[in-house]
C-alpha cells in the first residue's frame, strides 16, 4: 500500500470506479439477504456457500474439482490436489471462529490459519510463523518478485495496525487489501494464497457485509479465471491509483458472483430442488 493518508483505507475510496464497486456491492448482497429464503434456511446457504467457496479457492491453488467430486470425497489426504482441496475445506470451516481474535490481533490469525492449511504437511518450525531469510516459498500462481523477510515482517506489523486501529473504509476496501497484501507478501512458505483468501472471508464476516457468510468471494474469483486473478493482483503490487482500483473492482465483482451463486441456491432451496 503505498498511500499515507491518515485513514489509508478510507483514501482508497475515491479511486476512480472505486465507489461505484461498493455501492454495487452492497446492493448485491442486500438482494440476497432479502431473499426469501434467508428467513428460514439461512444455515443451509450458509452451509453451501462454504463448500463451494471453498471449492473456488482449492481451484485458484491448482485443484479445479467439480463441486461434485468435493461434496462426494471424505479423504482429502494422499495426492496434492486433495490435500489443497482439503487445506481450503478447513480454512472455511475455522474463518468464523476466529472474528473476536481477528480484531485485536491479526497476526495470531494468520498464524492461526496457516496452522489449518498445513494440516501437518509443512515441517513444525515452518509452520505458523513469516519465513525467515532464505526459505523458499511454495506459491507456484504468484510470480511476482518475493518481498525479503525483513520487508514481510514490517508490512505485516502495518496491516496488523491497520486491522486493530479500524477506520471508516467499506468491507470490500478493507476484504481486497487484506487479500492482496498477503498475496503480494506470501509470509509463509506455503498456503498463502489459501490464507488471504480466507483472510478476505473474515473481514467480510467481521465488517457486518456479510455477518452469515453467505457470498463467498471464492467463487467469483475462480470464476473469473487464474489469469484475470493474476492480472488483477499485479495491479495491486504495482501500487499505482490504477492499479489499486483496478483490483479492488475485481474484489468487488468477484463477491457479485459469489452473491450470484447463492442467490441460485437460495432459488434452488425454493423450489426443493436443493
Amino acid at each position: 500500500m503505498s498511500t499515507t493518508a491518515s485513514d489509508p483505507l478510507a483514501a482508497l475510496g475515491s479511486l476512480p470506479g472505486v465507489p461505484d464497486a461498493v455501492d454495487s456491492v452492497r446492493k448485491a448482497v442486500d438482494r440476497v439477504y432479502g431473499h426469501r429464503v434467508m428467513r428460514r434456511r439461512s444455515n443451509e446457504v450458509t452451509a453451501e456457500a462454504a463448500l463451494r467457496g471453498s471449492r473456488g479457492s482449492a481451484a485458484l491453488a491448482g485443484a479445479d474439482w467439480s463441486l461434485e467430486e468435493v461434496r462426494r470425497r471424505t479423504d482429502f489426504s494422499g495426492e496434492d490436489e486433495a490435500r489443497t482441496v482439503g487445506a481450503a475445506l478447513r480454512l472455511t470451516a475455522e474463518a468464523g471462529q476466529l472474528l473476536s481474535v481477528w480484531r485485536q490481533s491479526p497476526l495470531r490469525v494468520l498464524a492461526r490459519l496457516h496452522l489449518v492449511a498445513a494440516g501437518g504437511a509443512t515441517p513444525d518450525d515452518a509452520v505458523g510463523r513469516p519465513r525467515l531469510a532464505g526459505e523458499a516459498v511454495d506459491e507456484p500462481l504468484i510470480e511476482a518478485p518475493l518481498p525479503s523477510a525483513g520487508e514481510v515482517a514490517g508490512r505485516l506489523e502495518g496491516l496488523s495496525r491497520l486491522i486493530i486501529t479500524g477506520g471508516s473504509a467499506p468491507a470490500l476496501i478493507t476484504a481486497a487489501v487484506v487479500h492482496g497484501e498477503l498475496l503480494a507478501l506470501r509470509p509463509f512458505g506455503s498456503h498463502n494464497g489459501l490464507v488471504a483468501r480466507t483472510a478476505e472471508r473474515i473481514v467480510l464476516i467481521g465488517s457486518g457485509l456479510d455477518p452469515k457468510s453467505i457470498c463467498p468471494a471464492e467463487v467469483g474469483h475462480a470464476e473469473q479465471g487464474r489469469a484475470a486473478y493474476v492480472a488483477a493482483l499485479e495491479g495491486y503490487t504495482a501500487g499505482t491509483p490504477e492499479g489499486m482500483a483496478a483490483w479492488i473492482t475485481h474484489c468487488g465483482r468477484s463477491i457479485e458472483l459469489g452473491v450470484r451463486e447463492s442467490t441460485a441456491v437460495c432459488e434452488a432451496l425454493q423450489r426443493g430442488a436443493a
